[in-house]
C-alpha cells in the first residue's frame, strides 16, 4: 500500500488517496475486476476535477453574481420565451460559434441571463469572461486611444 499510496501522491490526485483503501475493501467483497477499480477510483478523481475547474472558471469569470437559468422568474419578463432560454442554456450556440446578445431596458433580467449561461458554459468547460456592454466600450475606446484597437 506504500508503493500505490506514494504513485497516487506522484499523480497528484488526491481523491484517489482518500478513496482508495474504501474502494479496495469494497472491490474484494463484491469481487470486482481490475478494470472495475481503477475505474470507479479513476471517475471518482474525474469528477472532481470537473467540479473543481467549473469553480475556478467560475471565479476567473468575475461574474458580479452567481444566477442560474432555473432561477429566471419567465411570469414577471413575459417578453421572455421560456424556450428560447432553454435552447440556450444546452450551449449549442457555442458549438455553432453563435453569438447570443440580450438587448432591452434595464432590470429585464439580460444581466441574470448573461450570467446564468455563462455559469453553464463554465461548468461545461469552457472558459469564460463576463463584462458590461460599458466595460467593453471602456475596453475599447482605451484600446482605440493607444492604437491597438
Amino acid at each position: 500500500m506504500n508503493d500505490l499510496a506514494y504513485l497516487i501522491r506522484q499523480m497528484k490526485a488526491p481523491r484517489i488517496a482518500q478513496a482508495v483503501s474504501r474502494v479496495a475493501e469494497q472491490a474484494r467483497n463484491e469481487s470486482w475486476s481490475y478494470e472495475d477499480f481503477l475505474t470507479v477510483l479513476l471517475d471518482q478523481e474525474v469528477l472532481a476535477r470537473q467540479a473543481q475547474g467549473g469553480e475556478a472558471r467560475i471565479r476567473a469569470a468575475h461574474f458580479p453574481a452567481r444566477k442560474t437559468v432555473e432561477e429566471s422568474d419567465f411570469a414577471y419578463q413575459t417578453s421572455l420565451r421560456q424556450q428560447v432560454v432553454l435552447h440556450l442554456a444546452t450551449l449549442s450556440f457555442i458549438q455553432a460559434r453563435d453569438n447570443v446578445i440580450f438587448l432591452g431596458p434595464p432590470g429585464t433580467g439580460k444581466t441574470h441571463l448573461a450570467v446564468a449561461l455563462g455559469m453553464k458554459a463554465c461548468l461545461a468547460s469552457h472558459r469564460v469572461q463576463f463584462a458590461t456592454a460599458t466595460q467593453w466600450v471602456m475596453r475599447l475606446a482605451g484600446a482605440n486611444h493607444e492604437k491597438r484597437l
